[in-house]
């Protein structure tokens, strides 16, 4: 049965005052505030007060909060907890929302689900964003819940059962199924906007933090270490998708001593950057995880910034935040044509075949070989970073989406007479 969460309609909003709660599933060092909050919620928040809109976060979290709230986008987290404990956590988060408008990050129970929820007793206006194939993680479309009375009691009853988890991808699935009810949708590539509709709000960069006439490149690489090398940074967190061990492999075939990847921080999902040190430690630099508005100094001490996404479910999802660190700084950008990451370069990176060790080392050749032409290169990356993917393009998108929301006007209508949004 479908749930009626359209009616009644809201009387038209005033846009200037309208304040915006953003709920997040995760705000722990494992979720949405790592690398101090540079991910999509916060460039979400970051977009909005650009509109003109007040936003405040919302959230779990699990063990010691991750993200500190300021005066600028206060920040409101409430422990999370197994199922049925998880009840209580939800009713305690639900009564902090604050906003006239509800954009839930992520389709997701603990998000999506309870922003349904409080539409349902407060007919407001409910925007859904998507910057990932949630189920992508769990077999994508193949995935089934194995379905049996041990296993299933087992699941359900157990202190660490299964099915006690907010978000098992069970319920991930069912959220798939509720994302229409949604009043507005919101994605940052083609793939998901194939997959769900919405709007195409790509992630923005902070261009005015991230501007190379900022900083002295030489000077830092010497600050960081990093004086005595080429390098080739990935200023994020490694996973095997993300293609480091073809980067390790073709600088294996390369052999040249002085060219080192360089990885920021490791990863704080589990063991994977040692797994790459025991192996390619000779190769490999890695600098300790960084503050996020130190970020801009460490992109601006590399040479090179490598984005070589390997082509899976998961990766055709994304887009990567890396991508426009090194745009925005205008460095020479080398990845792989692997979901949207050839329409945001265009001409302005190097772009290879993803798993191609020897098509990685070409072009680091290519690159260290003519200079000139990867700086030039790398400015038509900034210019190309400030027109489409800056924090004042991301918020034009986003004020057209929630001005076609709440404006008394045609289409305000034909949203609440039950119609698609996309």
């Amino acid at each position: 049965m479908r749930l009626d969460l359209t009616q009644p309609c809201l009387p038209a909003l005033s846009q200037p005052s309208l304040k915006i709660s953003i709920l997040v599933s995760d705000l722990s060092k494992s979720g949405a505030g790592r690398w101090g909050g540079a991910v999509r919620p916060f460039l979400l928040a970051q977009a909005l007060r650009q509109a003109g809109y007040t936003t405040e976060l919302i959230g779990f979290t699990e063990g010691e909060a991750a993200v500190v709230s300021t005066p600028e986008l206060p920040v409101k987290s409430v422990q999370g907890r197994l199922y049925p404990q998880f009840c209580g956590s939800a009713h305690k988060l639900l009564q902090q929302i604050e906003g006239d408008i509800l954009y839930a990050y992520k389709p997701k129970p603990s998000s999506f689900g309870l922003a349904l929820i409080h539409r349902l007793t407060t007919r407001k206006p409910l925007i859904l964003d998507i910057d990932d194939w949630e189920l992508s993680w769990h077999g994508g479309d193949d995935y089934r819940y194995q379905w049996g009375i041990k296993s299933s009691i087992r699941d359900f009853l157990m202190p660490a059962g299964a099915l006690r988890q907010p978000d098992h991808p069970l319920y991930l699935q069912r959220m798939e199924t509720l994302i229409r009810q949604a009043d507005a949708v919101t994605v940052h590539n083609q793939f998901l906007a194939q997959r769900f509709g919405g709007a195409f709000v790509p992630n923005g960069k902070d261009v005015k933090l991230f501007d190379p006439q900022q900083y002295g490149s030489q000077a830092l690489k010497q600050r960081y270490g990093l004086a005595n090398y080429r390098t080739l940074m990935f200023p994020g967190a490694p996973r095997p998708y993300k293609g480091l061990e073809d980067v390790l492999a073709a600088l294996d075939l390369l052999d040249q001593p002085d060219l080192r990847l360089v990885i920021v921080g490791g990863s704080p999902y589990d063991d994977y950057d040692q797994h790459l040190m025991q192996q390619w430690s000779h190769r490999i630099i890695q600098l300790p995880r960084q503050p996020a508005d130190q970020m801009p100094e460490i992109v601006a001490a590399a040479d090179v910034i490598v984005v070589p996404q390997r082509d899976t479910a998961a990766t055709r999802a994304q887009f990567p935040l890396k991508l426009t660190d090194g745009m925005a700084m205008a460095k020479p950008v080398l990845a792989s044509r692997v979901g949207d990451i050839p329409s945001i370069l265009a001409d302005t990176g190097y772009l290879v075949d993803p798993d191609a060790p020897d098509q990685l080392a070409t072009a680091i050749q290519s690159i260290f070989a003519d200079p000139a032409a990867a700086a030039h290169k790398g400015l038509s990356a900034r210019a190309r970073c400030v027109e489409h993917y800056s924090i004042e393009a991301m918020s034009k998108r986003l004020a057209g989406v929630i001005s076609n929301l709440v404006d008394p006007s045609e289409k305000f209508t034909r949203r609440c007479s039950g119609a698609s949004y996309s």
